[in-house]
């Protein structure tokens, strides 16, 4: 054999190594073998612990880790919240506040005759870090706001939670949701107002809070009447105000419909760092950063080869390196799931998927787990059912 030839199976066997399922990380499932299982979410406790949430027969579940990630404790049921619609971009989200309250949203049918389709987001609290619960509460109680989906939550500064989402009020009749905010006070949510006009009305929104108090939102917008791209706000006084929608990446996807599928972001010393799903110039997951808080952006970056790729979620670890997971078929019959590690200025250092070709997992989330590690949650189909499952990977 030639040279040339040896050189070629070296290549041929690494590229091989490099997209096949991690070897390094073991699969834990979490939920219950016999039921469905789907809306998988990832946070930490407010003391840093990793928890998992997701939804089964209609109730809501979490599982806390008290080793970063490698193993967990047994299931808790958040005993008031029930007749959960399980809808895995729309899914259910809990947040740990520093004081031990615990605070857990998520989406009902709303079954009103104005809108078929409509929703209603509810949320419980737990005074005492989960061991019990209030009861159920309307995230809307004005009878004018019949559907609201496509929320996020998100810890300030001082304590409070902030809360975004998708609601039918609007002062216009062009196409589009509402994006409206609200705070937690002691009575629960409050203080709603409304923020953004002629939003996509079925893409996940999301909402951060960066190392220096600034809060962004990222959500799906429709421009011009047709064009529906990401857009990114800010505000830096704890939400009073944001800065005007600035679009993330002119993309240009005319579209007469939901996709489904929103944005994530996350900041670093290098700045901002978005990813999402579109179809406009080009179909699949994309990247890119703004080193300047949202004021510019950098050219998109196609992070996988197939155009099925979706669902992406994107984390920093304390480094500062990125890592990105999303979802993509690879037939008709396959899905898997995929994993992309980065520098922090955004360079690629490594892609890897975490799931079989063969298999069908997808609606990923991540979040950094210490010691150059992530903790990678998501659904997967084993036998007849679907299951919450998770890794803890290495990078």
């Amino acid at each position: 054999m030639t040279m040339r030839y040896y050189l070629l199976l070296i290549i041929t066997a690494l590229a091989a190594c490099n997209n096949a399922p991690s070897g390094n990380a073991h699969e834990t499932v979490l939920s219950d073998t016999t039921r469905n299982a789907s809306c998988v979410y990832l946070t930490n406790t407010e003391k840093g612990n990793p928890v998992i949430s997701w939804v089964e027969d209609g109730g809501m579940y979490y599982a806390v880790s008290p080793d970063g990630g490698k193993t967990f404790a047994a299931p808790k049921r958040i005993t008031t919240a029930s007749g959960i619609q399980p809808h895995p971009e729309n899914m259910p989200k809990i947040i740990f506040r520093p004081n031990g309250e615990v605070i857990a949203m998520y989406g009902l049918e709303s079954n009103d005759p104005r809108n078929k389709y409509a929703g209603k987001v509810c949320y419980v609290r737990s005074m005492d870090g989960g061991a019990s619960w209030l009861p159920a509460q309307p995230l809307v109680t004005d009878t004018a706001g019949y559907d609201q989906r496509y929320f996020d939550m998100a810890l300030l500064p001082s304590g409070e939670v902030a809360a975004i989402w998708l609601d039918n009020r609007k002062f216009h009749r062009q196409e589009g949701s509402t994006l409206y905010m609200a705070t937690a006070g002691a009575a629960g949510f409050e203080k709603e107002r409304p923020l953004v006009q002629t939003v996509c009305q079925c893409c996940r929104t999301a909402l951060y809070t960066d190392g220096q108090g600034a809060l962004h939102a990222a959500f799906r917008d429709i421009i011009n009447d047709s064009i529906r791209d990401m857009v990114h706000i800010v505000s830096t006084d704890g939400g009073r105000s944001f800065t005007t929608p600035v679009r993330i990446s002119a993309d240009n996807w005319m579209i007469n419909g939901c996709p489904h599928t929103g944005p994530a972001m996350v900041k670093n010393s290098s700045g901002l760092h978005f990813a999402w799903f579109t179809m406009g110039g080009g179909e699949g997951v994309f990247y890119c950063q703004s080193p300047d808080n949202g004021i510019t952006y950098s050219k998109r970056e196609n992070i996988s080869a197939l155009p099925t790729a979706k669902h992406p979620q994107l984390t920093a670890l304390g480094n500062g390196d990125l890592a990105l997971v999303w979802d993509e078929a690879v037939d008709t019959a396959a899905n898997r799931i995929g994993l992309l590690h980065k520098s922090p200025a955004g360079e690629t250092l490594s892609k890897r998927f975490l799931t079989e070709a063969g298999g069908y997992a997808n609606f990923p989330v991540l979040r950094a787990a210490g010691n150059g590690q992530v903790l990678v949650a998501y659904k997967k189909r084993i036998g007849e059912r679907d299951v919450v499952c998770a890794q803890l990977v290495g990078l």
